[in-house]
């Protein structure tokens, strides 16, 4: 984890947000590499699941949402996490990560689900076994820690309006549901996906940019008649379309996945069933990917909290129906972060980051041999604006080759050219694989298809 923390800085994937202040607690931020990276993986998102399929279209709602939103979501006095204070440093902690972290060191309690405690079960574990901080502190009783975020609309004198950060950026989905409808020629079942900004009040244990207070998610909201469509097979299709996802598009490893349905006591009361595709990040297995049977909670509970009939009206027979929901989220920083682990490898003299060609920050470096000599470096930049034109191309004429190389292979560059000294009678470049380091020559004006090919 260490090591991966580093090189992510190092190489400019992820800084600590406000760095030269001290950094501010589970807050992050993305470098040119990072950034790329992010983008990449949030329109591969969009392209498979809303750009691609003739039952879904896309939306962008508000961060600030009216507040009777949340109230009608049951995110306004229920939506928190259970947490302890140190009794000596007063800094609070989750109560089930201190548990969890508790129980890999004690074998006899390993098969135990932590998810699976209620607040008051994880007090009266954490107080049976006398679980200290992380400083080795008595902790104080668990109490709730509310997760919405607050703030404040209004003029600087006068009263203000109370409003929520979204705590998640399905409601937006769900307010928007009869606008869609009227404005739109969509029939169930269909559904409604978008990419934004959420934010919570996260305590959290070093995980890294896993748990942050402001966040990416794509979420998908899927609306079917349940009486035409048989909602486990819905469910069915969306998980292996995730999982396809996953492996294929961002070319994670399987051994690295697996499926974790939710208990009864760990469901959301909204839910009919749920499944978390788990990773198994540095840290343990963790919550990637959710995907929730919501029944028809969120559009009967909007519409009850606004008076305004959200009820779906079939073109065929006129029946007027609340539909029901099937609901794929995920969080596209978690995405990046997995991508990041799942691609780190330490070799015999490198380090080396084997992220899909498809997906990496960029997809080609050029190199003129050197950098004084005005021949190569023109014939590398004429290299440079053919390539740039159709593909991301890295630009480095900075110290030896072999060191550039290195440099390339921790950012995940999948391949790199060098233009030498035979590049100027003959036309032709050294080509570097990234993974196998197999270098080759090339002609200049097959250079493009290459790289194309291999990283499209």
């Amino acid at each position: 984890m260490d090591e991966i923390v580093s090189l992510t800085k190092r190489r400019g994937f992820i800084y600590p947000t406000s760095d030269i202040y001290g950094g501010l607690a589970n807050g992050y931020d993305y470098g040119p590499l990072g950034v790329e990276l992010l983008r990449n993986i949030k329109e591969l998102w969009w392209k498979r699941f809303i750009r691609t399929r003739k039952d879904m279209v896309g939306l962008d709602s508000q961060i600030i949402l009216h507040p009777k939103t949340w109230e009608a979501s049951g995110h306004v006095g229920s939506f928190a996490d259970a947490v302890v204070e140190d009794m000596v440093t007063h800094k609070r902690y989750r109560a089930d990560h201190l548990v969890e972290d508790w129980i890999k060191a004690h074998d006899e309690f390993k098969e135990m689900i932590v998810e699976e405690l209620n607040i008051e079960e994880l007090s009266a574990f954490i107080q049976k076994q006398k679980i200290v901080s992380p400083e080795g502190n008595p902790v104080s009783e668990t109490k709730q820690f509310d997760l919405l975020m607050k703030t404040h609309l209004g003029s600087l004198t006068g009263e203000k309006d109370t409003v929520y950060m979204r705590g998640e950026t399905a409601q937006g989905i769900f307010s928007n549901f009869k606008n869609v409808l009227d404005s739109t020629r969509v029939k169930l079942p269909f559904g409604i996906g978008q990419i934004g900004k959420s934010f919570r009040n996260e305590i959290t244990l070093g995980q890294y940019v896993f748990r942050t207070f402001e966040f990416e998610q794509g979420e998908i909201e899927y609306f079917f008649d349940p009486e035409k469509e048989n909602w486990e097979e819905l469910m069915k299709g969306w998980k292996d379309a995730m999982w396809s996802f996953v492996v294929n598009d961002l070319g994670i490893d399987e051994k690295n996945l697996r499926w974790r349905r939710h208990t009864d006591t760990e469901r959301s009361h909204y839910s009919k069933d749920t499944y978390d595709l788990d990773y198994h990040f540095p840290f343990g297995w963790k919550e990637l990917w959710g995907v929730a049977y919501r029944t028809d909670y969120d559009l009967k509970q909007q519409m009850k909290f606004s008076g305004v009939d959200l009820r779906y009206t079939d073109p065929y027979t006129q029946k007027k129906f609340i539909p029901y929901v099937i609901e794929p989220a995920v969080g596209i920083n978690r995405l990046l972060f997995m991508t990041l682990c799942d691609a780190y490898h330490v070799e015999k003299n490198r380090t080396v980051l084997t992220i899909k060609p498809s997906i990496a920050p960029y997809s080609v470096a050029v190199f003129p041999l050197v950098s004084n000599k005005p021949e190569l470096v023109t014939l590398a930049e004429k290299v440079f604006d053919s390539l740039s034109a159709t593909i991301h191309t890295y630009w480095d004429d900075r110290g030896n080759i072999g060191k550039r190389y290195k440099y390339q292979d921790e950012m995940g560059t999948p391949y790199c050219v060098t233009i030498d000294y035979e590049s100027l009678e003959t036309h032709t470049v050294t080509v570097r694989e990234r993974d196998t380091m197999e270098q080759s020559g090339v002609k200049i004006e097959n250079l493009e298809e290459l790289i194309s090919k291999n990283t499209q």
